[in-house]
């Protein structure tokens, strides 16, 4: 890559990355907040996730493909100066994605009884769905702006919406679930998912207004145009090719997204047949033999939540991991369309060191202290840690997933995603039907096969990208020695949090200073091993954000 090139994609990388990071923590914590409030709990949390996974899917179809997509086209038009051509994709894509995201608003607010009794098998969670419905319409059409300025490179529309729709959500999520306070836990969580479809509308008129604030310079972009490169075509056939590209780069979030309502309808009648005859104490429950089929369902309900917990948390690592993906669509879209292969080449290895080195510090220190973590942010609800680490092996190829799929969307392999995550589904649902019955493993099932769903997608998907893209991918390099590093990094958080917390004393602000301190010891460890091995060269440190500073200060320090 070339170095204006380079620091062009890692600015847009850091756009997004702080973008993301932002939406993810602040999305931590109103669920930390409202879950723990006096009604809402684990019953509310799983009315919450099991709604929102509805949801997903509907928004997965209707739109989860649609800012790469466009992103796409728009960015191989810009890269022949076709300005005009790019702004009549983003208004045929505009007109497009508003009609279908009427028609998927519509299908779950008048569908949400069908999908709670009979799908999911969660009496309750359809207020959940009627309260998100509005949203879906909403986030059709702010994908579709958000795509075409990331095809022009600007990553300000993205990244800021974003941002404001996530505060919008976190402050109305609370507020609403606080003033909910003595209801049931289904209502409970109907009022949080509300919060969502408020701040959708907020997020989409801020995006409405950017817009209009960039139309003078999209106006001279477009009377610039070289008219050679103008491509003039009908607009039934603009909306064939935005679907032909939109569909497959969607597909798998679409499988990902039925994977996830599967995985509850699952377990939910996993739950049930495992304990038709004895709901055992776990927690603050108590036995219960021969339940009936309401408390059944209340079990069920209770132990998804304690499941999405652990959601919560992998998402925060992800969130950082999601900008390359984000990034690398139309960054290798341009590159490719150009015939510059080996610069599409440099940013995907790039990608996937990074991805490594920011993933594997987080699932290990997830695993090191996942029962300090759950009694810090859930103090009202503890229980589930152990979910997390189990999660947390997933949680690395998951995000090495995210890359890769960025990078083969980008590449035109749009079906490989979803190829490699149908496989990978197939072998979690059934690992979810054998597991989940058996009660003494009942809703660890659910974990243990999403390790074994990613595992099986990330290596159908390393194996196509890696016969189709030069990749210089050491074994050392990208795995032995960021493994070490984070292994050497778990050993000395967990003594250190055992060594803290001894002299602190076991009272919730203790346990808070002793995890948040041995964090800090295990960041400055693994930051020195990971220099000290020599994982980075000089040019991929400066490739960093302020890496020019980094570099001069590890020098400085005696690191590189």
């Amino acid at each position: 890559m070339s170095n204006n090139s380079k620091q062009s994609f890692m600015k847009n990388v850091s756009i997004i990355l702080i973008a993301q990071l932002l939406i993810k923590m602040l999305g931590f914590v109103y669920r930390m907040v409202i879950t723990n409030f006096e009604g809402f709990g684990d019953a509310g949390n799983g009315f919450y996730t099991a709604g929102f996974q509805v949801y997903t899917l509907l928004l997965a179809i209707s739109s989860i493909g649609v800012p790469n997509a466009i992103a796409k086209m728009v960015s191989e038009r810009a890269a022949l100066n076709d300005y005009k051509g790019a702004h009549r994709i983003f208004r045929t894509a505009f007109a497009l994605f508003a009609g279908i995201g009427v028609v998927c608003s519509a299908a779950l607010f008048f569908g949400s009884d069908i999908v709670a009794y009979h799908i999911v098998h969660m009496a309750g969670v359809e207020y959940t769905m009627r309260a998100l419905a509005p949203s879906i319409f909403f986030v059709c059409v702010s994908s579709v702006i958000r795509g075409y300025f990331v095809g022009l490179q600007n990553m300000k529309a993205t990244s800021t919406s974003q941002v404001l729709e996530q505060i919008f959500k976190c402050v109305l999520t609370i507020l609403l679930v606080m003033l909910s306070v003595g209801q049931a836990p289904k209502y409970m969580s109907a009022w949080a998912n509300f919060a969502t479809s408020l701040a959708t509308v907020l997020s989409f008129g801020y995006l409405l207004v950017f817009y209009k604030k960039h139309k003078k310079g999209i106006d001279e972009g477009i009377a610039k145009t070289d008219l050679s490169k103008y491509r003039k075509i009908s607009t039934k056939k603009m909306i064939k090719n935005i679907l032909m590209i939109s569909i497959p780069i969607s597909l798998g979030s679409i499988i990902s997204a039925i994977n996830r309502v599967i995985d509850t309808a699952t377990i939910t009648r996993g739950i049930e047949i495992a304990f038709a005859e004895r709901i055992p104490a776990f927690g603050n429950t108590a036995e219960v033999l021969f339940p009936t089929l309401k408390q059944l369902n209340d079990e069920a309900v209770r132990l998804a939540g304690v499941l999405g917990k652990s959601d919560t948390l992998i998402n925060m690592p992800l969130a950082l991991n999601i900008a390359f993906a984000t990034v690398l669509v139309p960054s290798i879209s341009g590159a490719l369309a150009v015939g510059d292969k080996k610069e599409a080449a440099g940013k995907i290895n790039y990608s996937f060191l990074i991805s490594i080195l920011l993933i594997i510090p987080c699932a290990f220190g997830y695993i090191s202290l996942a029962q300090p973590i759950y009694k810090i942010i859930y103090p009202n609800a503890q229980l589930g840690y152990d979910l997390l680490q189990i999660s947390s092996v997933a949680l690395v190829f998951t995000a090495l997933n995210q890359t890769m799929s960025g990078s083969l969307q980008g590449m035109g392999k749009v079906y490989t995603p979803a190829a490699g995550l149908i496989c990978g589904c197939a072998v979690k649902i059934i690992l979810n039907l054998i597991l989940i019955r058996i009660p003494s493993v009942n809703i660890y099932g659910a974990a243990i096969s999403s390790v074994a769903c990613q595992i099986v997608s990330f290596s159908i998907c390393f194996a196509v990208l890696s016969k189709n893209i030069p990749l210089k991918m050491s074994l050392t390099k990208y795995v032995l020695k960021p493994v070490l590093a984070g292994l050497a990094m778990a050993v000395v958080v967990f003594f250190s949090y055992k060594g803290i917390v001894t002299v602190a004393g076991s009272g919730y602000i203790a346990n808070a200073v002793s995890a948040i301190g041995s964090i800090c010891i295990g960041a400055v460890v693994y930051f020195v091993i990971i220099f000290k091995l020599h994982i980075m060269n000089e040019d991929e440190i400066k490739m960093l954000p302020a890496g020019e500073k980094i570099s001069r200060l590890l020098k400085k320090i005696k690191l590189t």
